[in-house]
This record gives structure tokens, sequence and C-alpha cells, in this order.
């Protein structure tokens, strides 16, 4: 095993014995409770709820949308699930606050929209140039043995 590997596992051990530490003796006992429930109420949701989805998902993708097209959708929409990760809590916890924190005043939901649509039209946009430059550019001939690969573009 490389020293470069030996180095990383042993800092990763090592924080992690650090966080339990740090967990048992300066926490106490019923928000380690809560904090139980709530990770494993974490992997419920994303073994139960958010893997089987982002699977059917690509599955759906990966036989109903061309190859050209395919990683415009997909950047698109893993660009959309990570802006939608972070803005979910922020709309749950909006108006919670007190008036003076006012970034729990914004209006998270519109702006989710926006940015969602941001990264639509950013999408679509690359798809288009994507097409225009395939469109302009010479093709080199096609075997009959590629043709079919082609032709579903």
């Amino acid at each position: 095993m490389k020293a470069w590997r030996i180095a990383f596992m042993s800092t990763g051990i090592l924080l992690g014995l650090f966080g339990m530490f740090r967990l048992a003796t300066q926490v106490p006992f019923g928000n380690l409770v809560v904090l139980a429930l709530w990770l494993i109420g974490a992997v419920v949701i994303h073994d139960g709820i958010l893997s089987p989805a982002v699977v059917a998902t690509g599955w759906f993708i990966a036989r109903k949308v061309p190859p050209r097209g395919r990683r415009y959708l997909q950047g698109g929409l893993i660009a959309g699930g990570l802006i939608t990760i972070v803005a979910i809590p922020m709309i749950m916890r909006q108006g919670s606050g007190p008036e003076s924190k006012a970034l729990l005043q914004q209006n998270f939901g519109g702006n989710l929209t926006i940015l969602l649509g941001l990264v639509a039209a950013g999408s679509l946009l690359l798809y288009a140039v994507r097409v225009a430059r395939d469109h302009r550019a010479p093709r080199p001939p096609i075997d009959e043995a590629h043709a079919e690969a082609h032709a579903a573009d």
C-alpha cells in the first residue's frame, strides 16, 4: 500500500475518533439521541427514496433521450438537484427567525424557481450550441457498422 493512502486513511480514522470523542464528552445524551434519529432518517430517505429515484431517472433518460442531448439533460438535472437540496432547508425555515435575520425573510421558493429556470435555460443553450456546431461541421463518411449509432443522434 502506498504511503499517501496510509496517511489519508490514518488521518481519516484519527479525525473520526476525535469526532466521536467530542460527541461523547461534550454533547448531552438527549441531543445524541436526536442526532441518531436524524441520521437514521437520512439513511432511510436516501436509500428508500432518493437512490431509487435517481436510478429510475437515469434508466429512463438512457432509453428515451438521444446520446447527443443526454449529457446536457443529465448535467441540468444534477445541477438542479444540488441547488434544490441546498434550498429545501431554507424554504422550510423561511420566516421562522426574527426580522433582524434577513436571510430567513427571503422568498426562497421564488428564488429556487428562478435558479432552476436558469439551469434549464443554460442546459438548453449548451445543447443548442452543440447541435449548431455538429450541423456546421463536415461529417466524415460513416461505414455501415456505425450508421445505426449515428442515426439515433
